[in-house]
């Protein structure tokens, strides 16, 4: 039987919860605002809660009916994941890593085991490291952050989040006696050793802003910890790791534009931090390092970046020695540096590529990939003296997949491809690569994957993923949770916009601040685009976008609310103006040079344009889920639910509205994995409900 649609159950649910209006007027440069929901940042006021648990219960009430196909989506997605799988080993300092899970439980076991003569690791001892079930026990979060062994293998340096918001707490474990050192840090946000196997350095956020600020070192067993530097401008963060190499630690310091890399012998904690290459405006770099010479990926001379080798001995500019040049349409996306290889990661026409180096002879070769749309990805390559590089490659058909590329022979290996369970056969989906152009005349590509046998009739249903912010690309990937979309005829699509890196840097110049535009419109352009090809129609048609992507959703549901369905925004940022002119805010100051800086009126201008809470209207509007989490640290959760509240007084339609706030989570969402499936079963049930598509 088909599964009525929310619009004919809604009679049947409470009435839509009412938020108070308490008018606040915002002033700035000549324009008075009234925020009539300003009350709902009060996260401490019973009536914030109380409004929260209401919009809750009025969507479980109105999705009541919708239970039963829930739960069947739950159970078909659960049933395609093999409950008990593990990771791939890697190799450290005489141990294979790895991770597995065990049937029924929510998180993974770390652990690790010896490596024997032969270089076997099966019938070794298994040493547990971390069981996060144990962790996440009596707690309704539980992420795990930083996991750095100590060189000598002996100690292990964690960090663990159990509110969701992103706030870390760093304990180190003696892995002998398998006990916690007195040793607790609150707030912190990375962790290196040194090579003493007694100092650890880390970092810190501000209690405030959450912006990680603080340097310090550690010696084992003293009391006091020293500040190695405190990083004054708002605009940046930091954070310290160690090189694959061993040879020294990196401390970046950085912002949206701008980097500057601290170094220090990691055998020589107690000695002075010196600046590889000061900060300079617009200026980005990154830094490996490998016998007597950095190696800096930089955009100095173009956006795509190039590679540059550095004596150790003197870093000054001058004695830079260019490996290879920035080119307009190639991306240095990043490097990955070994004892004889180097491997670049580069991005043509939006589609990753790998080259791989030999530097004892300089001879480069390029790995080749065929499929129309896919990802590559490093996985854990610890060891520095190592011909072998382990990759991972996904597509909307293939499983992540896990390969060991041996550079010397050319010859790959798969290691790992993640099982899918049941009746799938990735013969039996299509996936492909078009491109839409955008009304300006600029071409934006869109990939697509859908069940083999697609009629272009415009009668399908099709789900758009968009996000296109901070020059992060909007890659592929696969999800069996999707295949309950696909197997019924459901179209998957991802538009790579601009404001996204999908096609390099200039990509996302074209998509931020004062051309902040080209970023909806792509999204809007590329919607028509598919329907003009037949793969859908307006009443098919399903979009969604989560953080900087529920701006997008934001802003296109004002701009063309007669163009979607139905809309999903996932922790969505759209109370745009508010949040940037509130500098005690996490991330604000900072992201200024994303956004702009609407303290500066032509700034304020062109963000008040499109920021989707001030540009609601008395109109009709989509079909929306509004999704958020009441721990979010990145976009508070007032935003969605202010956004709802002035939504639900000003919309003229009788669409469903519900916002749904995750009430011990952060932005990311549950942590525990049948949790997460849970989530997607939801928001399954609901929209394939709104497209009429059968519950069986």
């Amino acid at each position: 039987m088909a599964t009525a649609t929310l619009l004919s159950l809604s009679v049947l649910a409470v009435e839509p919860p009412v938020a108070a209006r308490q008018p606040k007027k915002l002033t700035m440069h000549g324009e008075t605002r009234v925020d009539d929901y300003f009350w709902l940042r009060n996260k401490r006021s019973p009536a914030t809660i109380a409004y929260l648990q209401a919009e809750n219960a009025y969507a479980e009430s109105l999705t009541a009916p919708l239970k039963p196909f829930e739960n069947k989506l739950f159970e078909e997605m659960k049933a395609r994941i093999k409950e008990d799988d593990s990771s791939v080993p890697y190799k450290l300092a005489g141990f294979y890593y790895y991770s597995r899970f065990e049937i029924g439980q929510q998180y993974p076991i770390l652990c690790r085991k010896p490596i024997a003569a032969d270089g076997s690791w099966e019938a070794s001892a298994e040493q547990v490291l971390l069981d996060v079930n144990a962790l996440a026990r009596g707690k309704r979060f539980m992420e795990i952050g930083e996991f750095e062994i100590s060189p000598d293998g002996k100690l292990l340096a964690y960090s663990t989040d159990s509110s969701g918001f992103r706030q870390y707490q760093l304990r180190i474990k003696d892995l002998a006696s398998g006990k916690l050192l007195p040793f607790k840090r609150e707030r912190v946000t990375s962790v290196a050793w040194a090579m003493d196997n007694a100092t650890v350095f880390f970092s810190t956020e501000d209690q405030q802003t959450k912006r990680s600020n603080q340097l310090w070192r550690h010696k084992l067993g003293d009391a006091a910890d020293r500040l190695v530097h405190e990083e004054k401008d708002e605009r940046f963060g930091l954070d310290v790791h160690l090189s694959r190499s061993e040879g020294y630690l990196f401390e970046q310091v950085g912002s949206h534009t701008s980097t500057e890399i601290r170094y220090l012998k990691a055998d020589a904690p107690n000695d002075k931090w010196r600046v590889l290459a000061r900060r300079r405006t617009d200026i980005q770099y990154s830094a490996e390092h490998r016998d007597d010479a950095f190696y800096l990926r930089i955009n100095d001379t173009g956006r795509n970046y190039r590679l540059v080798k550095v004596p150790v001995a003197d870093p000054a500019r001058q004695n830079w020695t260019e490996l290879l040049p920035e080119r307009a349409d190639v991306m240095l996306e990043s490097t990955d540096l070994f004892k004889h290889f180097m491997v670049r990661h580069e991005r043509v026409n939006g589609l990753h590529q790998l080259v791989i180096t030999d530097l004892r002879t300089q001879q480069s070769h390029q790995v080749a990939f065929d499929e129309p749309a896919y990802s590559l990805g490093t996985e854990a390559n610890a060891e520095w003296d190592s011909t072998v590089y382990r990759y991972g490659y996904e597509s909307m058909t293939t499983p992540d997949t896990t390969y060991d590329y041996d550079m010397v022979s050319r010859q790959q290996v798969l290691k790992k491809r993640r099982p899918v369970l049941g009746t799938f056969d990735p013969a039996n989906y299509v996936t492909e690569r078009v491109w839409a152009q955008a009304r300006d005349g600029v071409q934006v590509p869109i990939s697509l994957v859908y069940r083999k046998g697609l009629q272009r009739d415009g009668k399908a249903p099709l789900w758009l993923d968009g996000y296109g912010s901070y020059g992060l690309p909007n890659d592929v990937y696969f999800s069996s949770q999707r295949l309950s979309l696909l197997d019924r005829g459901v179209i998957f699509a991802v538009a790579h916009i601009r404001g996204g890196g999908d096609l390099g840097e200039k990509w996302h110049d074209a998509g931020k601040m004062k051309v902040k535009q080209n970023t909806f419109n792509d999204f809007i352009d590329s919607a028509e685009f598919l329907i003009a090809q037949g793969y859908t129609s307006s009443a098919r048609l399903v979009v969604e976008g989560g953080s900087a992507g529920g701006l997008l959703m934001g802003a296109i549901s004002n701009m063309r609310p007669d163009l979607f369905k139905v809309v999903v925004s996932d922790v969505p940022f759209v109370d745009v103006l508010s949040s940037m002119l509130d500098a005690s805010l996490p991330l604000t100051v900072g992201e200024y040079e994303e956004w702009g800086n609407p303290n500066k009126p032509s700034e304020y201008k062109w963000m008040r344009a499109y920021s989707p809470y001030d540009n609601l209207g008395a109109k009709a509007y989509p079909t929306m889920l509004v999704k958020t989490s009441l721990n979010d640290s990145q976009v508070m959760y007032w935003e969605p639910a202010k956004y709802v509240a002035k939504l639900r007084a000003l919309k003229t339609d009788s669409n469903p509205l519900l916002l749904v706030t995750n009430m011990g989570a952060g932005h990311g969402g549950a942590s525990g994995r049948f949790d997460r499936i849970r989530e997607t079963a939801f928001d399954y049930a609901f929209v394939l409900s709104q497209l009429g598509i059968k519950q069986e």
